[in-house]
């Protein structure tokens, strides 16, 4: 089971190897040292990095806002769908029980 860790652990972790990034020569270095540090796995300290610069504008790519808007999106998406499924179901019922040919 992932850990959940709070928005400030995060923004934390990712300023210091932002700011340890020139120490260590590259970025996957970085992420070595600081995740090992902070006992976080150097992958999700990579992601997180990496979204950190999206959402900075420093790389293409959906920021968190975005994505978080189109997660938004999708479950009305989908909630509208189940919607007028059921509508549906039922115009069939009620069109069914007014047909006069059944009685």
């Amino acid at each position: 089971m992932p850990k959940k860790y709070d928005q400030e652990f995060k923004d934390r972790a990712v300023r210091m190897v932002v700011d340890h990034r020139d120490d260590y020569g590259s970025l996957t270095k970085a992420t070595i040292a600081v995740g090992s540090q902070l006992n976080i796995p150097r992958e999700t300290l990579r992601r997180w990095v990496s979204q950190a610069r999206v959402d900075a504008g420093d790389r293409p790519g959906v920021s968190t806002q975005e994505n978080e808007e189109i997660r938004a999106l999708k479950r009305e998406n989908k909630r509208l769908r189940d919607a007028n499924e059921i509508l549906r179901s039922a115009a069939v019922f009620f069109a069914g029980e007014l047909d006069p040919r059944n009685r």
